[in-house]
């Protein structure tokens, strides 16, 4: 009952822009902060991150092998995160304030949140993973009052006539 409202219902779509606008302009201005500030760098909070890992109650690693990914690939190619962390970002929140591809900028900034949320990085990342489930959960319907009114059915239009062609008569 709850999961066909929220997507179908033109008052859950309004309700569902407005998380959208919100997170949107969270992840927009964090990515934009990045890219235009002194010179982002991901060094030292992957560092950290390596060096104070969740911890369960027994004092173990919680996240041994994100610890190990960070340590073996992400340190060692950190000027590749130093771009793509503040580009997706921007991106992320571009997608959900234009409503443009809705469902795929949310994926993308719920793969973000955990990321942090898995190097120890609290702050608002459990709400915005909540709210977050929500729209990606609702999918069209998050961005139906957005570009996305127009651009899946131009994407699905413009897939359908690329497969016309490999059809057989029969």
């Amino acid at each position: 009952m709850v999961a066909k409202w929220l997507r179908e219902n033109t008052i859950a779509a309004g309700i569902l822009t407005v998380l959208r606008l919100y997170l949107g302009y969270s992840w927009l201005t964090a990515g934009l902060h990045k890219l235009t500030g002194e010179g982002f760098d991901t060094t030292g909070f992957l560092k950290g991150a390596i060096a104070n890992p969740v911890k369960g109650p027994d004092g173990s690693m919680v996240y041994g092998t994100y610890v190990g990914f960070l340590k073996d690939f992400a340190v060692p190619n950190a000027h590749i995160f130093n771009t793509i962390v503040p580009l997706g970002e921007f991106l992320v929140g571009l997608g959900l304030i234009l409503g443009c591809l809705t469902t795929a900028a949310m994926f993308f900034g719920l793969i973000m949140n955990f990321a942090y949320v898995m190097a120890g990085t609290i702050s608002t990342n459990p709400m915005d993973i909540l709210l977050g489930v929500i729209i990606l959960f609702a999918g069209y319907n998050a961005g139906k009052f957005g570009l996305d009114r127009w651009v899946l059915p131009f994407i699905k239009k413009t897939v359908s006539k690329q497969k016309e062609p490999f059809r057989q008569n029969v």
